[in-house]
């Protein structure tokens, strides 16, 4: 009879404890970027969904909810990955980093949207290669006359992009070289047709990039694991800063628990990635009656619009670091991002649209593979010295200015 105190003490010690990690883990996730403050949105775009309120207010209220649920996804990846070791969470963070493309893509790809995917895809790349790396170099030069980066890392990843833009410019040159299809039986891809050629031709391409990502991981994290330590010590030096900067504002010191648990983390990323697939399901859901109400393509609303949600989190931080002179690092989320969306997430689209049934190819129409050339040669161009100013920087905003008001301009019936 003695024990049982001591049981229901233990037991009540042990229920402490998991309201107190809990909240520990609530706390460290809210303070983790300052676009947290628009998970405000998040109960909002829900409840838009689930009450099917207009097609502004699902599109945009959920629009805004995906921003900081991608900020939270990515800082629970992190957390994970100081437990799991550097190559394991160098995997982790390549999968999750880009898991609100890959969700939103899933779910369009499920309705269909083969051209919402498509422009999605071309709009990271773009986004991120000119339009986040010509903010990094405007804001980081505007105060300094020169800027330095680690050229050999920049050229890696430039000549990866190279890669990437060949095997879109590949699919499009052989499908201007097949002769027209002689009958239409009525079915896409008709069999032994052009579409039903480039969607086999697709697949193939797109498992080559998928070795070639995994190469390109061994390499960074194993073989040539020297040349990008130094971005990784700006990682790390950055979400120490951060964490510094958050605990002196309550404890004015940093403690232990200033980093998530495994358990936390996987608490974390479970919850965030299905809150993500819910408000995606919605916002995708309402692009059809957005386009027809607002005269949008459909191509201008994934290749401009939809990219800002996935991507906000990591312009905030290249810009960021780019003001603190660490370009390397700046470059590394930038370029970084806009490799694994070309060579990792775009050619997994393609197998998930053959594991499910439906004509994802990268065939993408003259006008966008020229683009796509032209950005990646501008990119390297403005690379190429390892060094970097603000005039290069305002190029490539002009560059992606300009793109984008070609394709505000640009009919969907042109690029299917």
């Amino acid at each position: 009879m003695s024990d049982l105190p001591l049981l229901g003490g233990s037991s009540r010690q042990h229920s402490q404890s998991i309201i107190q990690s809990f909240s520990n883990a609530t706390k460290l996730t809210l303070k983790s970027s300052p676009v947290n403050y628009l998970l405000i949105f998040v109960p909002l775009g829900l409840v838009a969904g689930a009450l099917e309120w207009g097609a502004n207010a699902r599109f945009w209220l959920n629009f805004l909810a995906i921003i900081p649920l991608a900020s939270i996804l990515a800082y629970a990846t992190e957390e994970i990955s100081e437990y799991v070791g550097q190559t394991v969470g160098g995997l982790l963070n390549a999968t999750f980093g880009n898991a609100v493309e890959l969700i939103v893509s899933i779910i369009a790809l499920k309705e269909n949207q083969v051209r919402i995917v498509q422009a999605s895809m071309l709009g990271s790349i773009l986004s991120n290669l000119l339009l986040v790396l010509g903010c990094c170099f405007v804001a980081g030069g505007i105060t300094r006359v020169q800027q330095t980066f680690n050229q050999t890392v920049a050229q890696t990843m430039s000549s990866l992009m190279a890669l990437a833009t060949a095997s879109l410019l590949i699919p499009a040159a052989f499908h201007a070289s097949l002769p027209a299809p002689k009958g239409d039986k009525g079915q896409f891809p008709e069999p032994g047709t052009s579409d039903d050629l480039i969607l086999s031709l697709s697949r193939g391409v797109s498992i080559i990039l998928l070795v070639i990502y995994l190469f390109y991981l061994l390499f960074s994290l194993k073989t040539h694991k020297s040349l990008f330590e130094a971005t990784e010590d700006f990682v790390d030096e950055q979400a120490h800063n951060n964490n510094t900067s958050s605990d002196d504002i309550i404890t004015g010191s940093k403690s232990e628990d200033d980093h998530l648990s495994v358990l936390g983390g996987l608490t974390v990323l479970l919850l965030t990635t299905l809150l993500v697939s819910v408000s995606a399901d919605y916002l995708v859901g309402s692009i059809d009656e957005i386009v027809e109400k607002s005269g949008l393509s459909k191509t201008f609303i994934g290749l401009i619009v939809i990219p800002i949600v996935g991507n906000a989190a990591e312009h905030v931080t290249a810009i960021i670091v780019a003001m603190k002179d660490k370009m390397d690092l700046a470059i590394g989320v930038a370029v970084g991002s806009s490799l694994q969306i070309a060579i990792f997430v775009t050619p997994f689209m393609v197998l998930v649209g053959w594991m499910i049934d439906v004509p994802m190819s990268l065939y993408f129409s003259t006008f966008e593979t020229a683009i796509l050339f032209v950005s990646v040669f501008i990119t390297n161009l403005v690379i190429l010295d390892g060094e970097s100013n603000w005039l290069e920087g305002a190029m490539l905003l002009s560059t992606y200015l300009i793109i984008a008001l070609a394709f505000f301009y640009y009919p969907d019936s042109a690029g299917l």
